[in-house]
């Protein structure tokens, strides 16, 4: 028998006899073909299918499910592939399904593909089952492992089946022929895929209490965010009463200061005429001093009379102090109403500033706990793909799932800054009214003509005579009694 027949006869090789694992599927080590695969010629009126250059971290792998696949199948018979769309994905008309060599990075590896049927309603939600057959001619002849991957019309992936060979029927015992050196590599192989495989899976266990406690913290955070928004609208309504007080305490303010200016224009008018008749009554005096002594007693109560006028006009004047200071205070209440409303709007701005901080933290963990999902997905997806390619079945492996207590974070009900508006107090406008007090008497009148005055001029002498000519005018006349005795002193 020629050596280059019969290989493993050689005295460098040995033969292996492994016996056949049911559960796993497939054999720890398997028979390798000593020659290349053939790539089987396609027809040339076939028309190639749409490809993409997307490695494996970009496709989805869970809109198309594959069922029913077997573990391996028998040369030289077709095949049927079953499938299921998910609920969201839609399919279009040049879609197709490919036959790929595990191991592939994209979807121009295709070794055979089939054009996908569209279903006849294509909107029906319900999950119904698609079947594709592949013709014999054109499948793989080696016993390499193969999947069937769903790529849609833009060389995207949207499904991938388990891996599965072509090879026929075997009994529980299998002859396999190898070195000892490739064997001893493989197991080396497969305690790092092991070892891998555990770290993998205290990874994935970490990632998911990761996602636990960020998913806690979203909720703390939406908490706060609704705890927040609760303060924000009560401090508006807040602002909105106190500004609609301002408002009506800045007008009764304006309307007051505008009746003090026009009580301060009228006083004004009665000081000019107070000053006017003063100056009267001082020339008039002059020439009283210059008459007969006959009229001493008239002069002395022209004195009286000058003298009242005087304290008349000081207490008026101290009374137009009065009404400025009074004036000036206002000014500064209203500036500092309006500084304390600057001060609640910003302080509403700040409160809306942190809501939008809060927002943006949200939505910053919100992408983080996504980004930690799609990793924990393709964490797992790899896994599966390693225990395919060891032998191990996935859904047989004891999972963990670590629990984490959904417990909402503590509100603070109450304001957080405290009430702003505890301070305030209204103030009120002093008094304007004044008393004056009689000189001669000693008794306190409100009106312009203390009653004791008005008794001394109702007892005197119903004639008024001249001390310059020694004319005679009524009592009723007074006014013009008296500015008869100012045209002489002209």
């Amino acid at each position: 028998m020629p050596a280059n027949k019969w290989p493993w006869l050689e005295p460098s090789r040995i033969i292996w006899k492994i016996h056949y694992n049911s559960s796993l599927g497939v054999c720890p080590i398997h028979m390798k073909q000593w020659n290349e695969m053939q790539t089987p010629i396609m027809e040339k009126t076939i028309e190639d299918p749409p490809t993409s250059a997307v490695l494996l971290d970009r496709c989805h792998f869970s809109q198309v499910i594959f069922n029913s696949v077997e573990k391996f199948y028998v040369p030289g018979g077709d095949i049927t592939c079953y499938y299921t769309f998910a609920e969201h994905f839609i399919p279009r008309r040049k879609d197709w399904i490919g036959i790929f060599r595990v191991g592939w990075k994209t979807t121009r590896e295709y070794y055979t593909f089939m054009w996908v049927a569209l279903p006849s309603d294509i909107n029906n939600k319900s999950a119904k089952q698609q079947e594709v057959q592949f013709k014999a001619y054109y499948l793989p002849k080696d016993d390499e492992y193969y999947q069937f991957c769903y790529v849609d019309q833009d060389g995207v992936v949207r499904g991938a089946s388990i891996p599965f060979q072509f090879r026929p029927e075997s009994e529980e015992d299998i002859l396999v022929v190898t070195t000892k050196g490739k064997v001893e590599e493989i197991e080396q192989h497969n305690e790092e895929l092991c070892k891998e495989n555990q770290e993998l899976k205290d990874s994935c266990a970490s990632l998911q209490k990761q996602n636990s406690s960020m998913q806690a913290e979203l909720q703390r955070k939406q908490e706060e965010l609704e705890t927040l928004q609760s303060i924000n609208k009560k401090l508006e309504q807040k602002v909105k009463e106190q500004k609609t007080c301002w408002e009506t305490e800045l007008l009764q303010l304006k309307e007051h200061n505008l009746k003090v200016s026009s009580e301060n224009e009228k006083m004004g008018i009665r000081v000019d005429q107070l000053q006017a008749q003063l100056s009267t009554q001082e020339k008039e005096m002059e020439k009283l001093v210059q008459g007969d002594q006959d009229k001493a007693k008239q002069l002395e109560h022209l004195k009286n009379e000058n003298d009242q006028l005087f304290l008349s006009l000081t207490e008026q004047r101290e009374q137009q102090k009065k009404l400025q200071q009074i004036v000036e205070d206002m000014k500064q209440k209203e500036t500092t109403a309006a500084k304390k409303q600057q001060e609640l709007m910003d302080e509403n701005f700040d409160l809306s500033r942190r809501l939008s901080e809060n927002k943006i933290i949200c939505d910053v963990l919100q992408r983080e706990r996504e980004r930690m999902e799609r990793e924990n997905d393709l964490l797992k997806k790899e896994n599966s793909r390693l225990l395919s390619y060891m032998g191990l079945d996935f859904d047989s492996l004891p999972c963990q799932v670590p629990t984490s207590d959904q417990g909402g974070a503590g509100q603070n009900p109450g304001l957080v800054y405290g009430n702003p508006y505890s301070g305030i107090q209204e103030s009120s406008a002093p008094s304007l009214l004044s008393i004056k007090k009689c000189f001669t008497c000693k008794s306190d009148f409100a009106d312009e003509i203390c009653d004791h005055t008005l008794e001394q001029q109702q007892m005197q002498t119903p004639c008024l005579n001249c001390p310059i000519c020694d004319k005679t005018f009524p009592a009723r006349e007074k006014q013009i009694f008296e500015d008869h005795v100012f045209c002489h002193s002209l």
